[in-house]
């Protein structure tokens, strides 16, 4: 289904500016004519080359999915509603402190800093906190660097514009965690469908993906959590399962809950046409756990999807140092997460049908994907 490569003219036409665009940084630091600035990727000068890795690797270009999937993953392993899926667990940091520094479990943190540690890679990219709530992308070679950098504003970072950056000095062996759309752009340099970048994307050595229902807009959520409290003072934020329907903002001087009815006005527009939960294309898959406790006791732990070879490796090698703790995987957990992720597939065609007003044009993904194919059909 993916067409021939095309340059930042059918980008600018096909994503920017119908407002498709993620926010990834997947075509930043490929050349001088595109930045990310204040959650947005800019084009500073027009481009007249015919191909260019801006167009390739967006996540939002004409994508084929299954085989994307064939190229990347046993067949096998392969899923409908989650994709590759080799193993389920549920996972947390062993380190009391890593734990507390992290958004939920810290299973990113440990799996990552191991990584570090073992020479699996050399470089870690991951979002850095930024100023007044804006990530930004960041390289660390330190596994100590790592755990200072494990909580989510749920904004964007565009680190896949770091790794372009790094990736250009060459002879790295880079880990990155992701969104989903950023380890589907991943997944797209790795066909590497122009020469000119194809020994990049072999320095990737490691993709840790997360779940991620949608991502905020850094300008509507600064707005809105700027009628509510001194945006100097917040120090993490979190989203507990969708029945309390509610955003967590914990300040110096307290918490806030903010109803999601406000928050959903916040969303960033392209993430309605993402049919992706759980990071289909990373080597590792985490999110927070779902336990029949409640969730004041699975915020502390994470659900993990291991996909690839190298992903189960390094949870084995991390089970064996003690450095996660494991638990019993509850009886139905796969089967709620399959649910879950096919049910923003079906969102995701639904609202792709409404835009292009043909049910058999999904845009930037193709109609007769296996598994979209019958949600066209049946998209309720």
């Amino acid at each position: 289904m993916e067409r021939k490569v095309s340059g930042q003219k059918e980008l600018h036409k096909e994503v920017k500016e119908p407002g498709f665009c993620t926010g990834c940084g997947a075509c930043v630091n490929l050349c001088p004519y595109h930045t990310a600035y204040h959650d947005e990727v800019i084009m500073l000068h027009t481009c007249d080359l015919k191909e260019g890795g801006c167009y390739a690797f967006c996540p939002r270009t004409p994508t084929d999915l299954q085989a994307l999937q064939k190229l990347l993953f046993d067949p096998r392993d392969l899923t409908p509603e989650i994709g590759s899926l080799k193993g389920f667990y549920i996972t947390r940091a062993a380190d009391p402190k890593t734990r507390a520094r992290a958004q939920h479990g810290g299973t990113v943190t440990t799996l990552m800093a191991l990584a570090l540690q073992e020479g699996i890679i050399d470089t870690a990219i991951l979002a850095d906190e930024g100023r007044s709530l804006l990530p930004e992308g960041k390289a660390v070679r330190e596994p100590g660097e790592i755990k200072k950098r494990g909580k989510s504003r749920f904004v964007v970072s565009p680190n896949l514009a770091e790794f372009n950056r790094i990736a250009k000095q060459g002879g790295k062996k880079i880990g990155i965690v992701a969104t989903p759309c950023q380890a589907l752009a991943l997944a797209k340099m790795r066909r590497k469908p122009l020469a000119s970048y194809a020994d990049r994307i072999d320095q990737v050595k490691l993709v840790i993906g997360l779940f991620c229902g949608w991502a905020l807009s850094w300008r509507n959520l600064v707005a809105l959590l700027g009628e509510k409290t001194d945006l100097g003072e917040i120090e993490g934020m979190d989203i507990p399962p969708s029945q309390y329907h509610l955003l967590q903002v914990f300040t110096k001087k307290g918490s806030l809950e903010i109803s999601l009815d406000e928050v959903n006005r916040c969303v960033r527009g392209a993430c309605w046409y993402c049919p992706d939960l759980t990071a289909e294309f990373s080597d590792i898959s985490v999110g927070s756990a779902r336990l029949a406790e409640g969730w004041e006791e699975a915020k502390n732990w994470n659900q993990v999807i291991v996909r690839s070879p190298r992903g189960q490796k390094l949870l084995n090698l991390a089970r064996e140092r003690g450095l996660l703790e494991f638990r019993e995987v509850p009886a139905g957990n796969v089967e709620k997460l399959k649910k879950a992720s096919l049910g923003k597939k079906k969102t995701a065609v639904k609202n792709l049908i409404l835009r292009s007003q043909n049910a058999e044009d999904l845009i930037y993904l193709d109609p007769r994907d296996p598994v979209l194919s019958p949600l066209i059909k049946s998209p309720a």
